[in-house]
Order: structure tokens, then sequence, then C-alpha cells
């Protein structure tokens, strides 16, 4: 696990939905210079549901990551 890295650092984020015992995972993919780090987030009984959270989850970290002025 990564430790004292900030948002600044991320090259780039994703969002994977797994299907996991009849459930949505929601997962984040975030992309530094020096490897990748895989979270789970949270699950959902539904993939409309995953989807949608997916999709805000991915553009919140987007934002986070985007340099001022960008």
């Amino acid at each position: 696990m990564r430790t004292g890295s900030s948002a600044d650092d991320a090259h780039g984020v994703e969002t994977v939905l797994v299907e996991e015992r009849g459930q949505w995972a929601v997962d984040i993919v975030v992309v530094f210079a020096d490897g990748v780090v895989r979270k789970r987030i949270t699950t959902f009984r539904t993939r409309g549901r995953a989807e949608l959270a997916a999709g805000l989850i991915k553009r919140a970290a987007e934002r986070d990551c985007r340099p001022p002025g960008r």
C-alpha cells in the first residue's frame, strides 16, 4: 500500500465493476508513476446502481487528480 502520496501524484483513475456472489462491486484503480493501486469501494445489489456509483466516483476522483486551472 502506498503511503504519503497525494492526488496530485496520480496519472489516471478508472472504476471497475466486478460481479461477485450475485452482487456488483465497485473498485477504483489509480495509476501512479511508481505503481497502481486498486481498492474496493462498496457493493450493490443491482448492476445499474453500481454503474451509477462508479461514474460518480470516477468523476470525483478525476476532479481531485486534475491540476488547478485545467
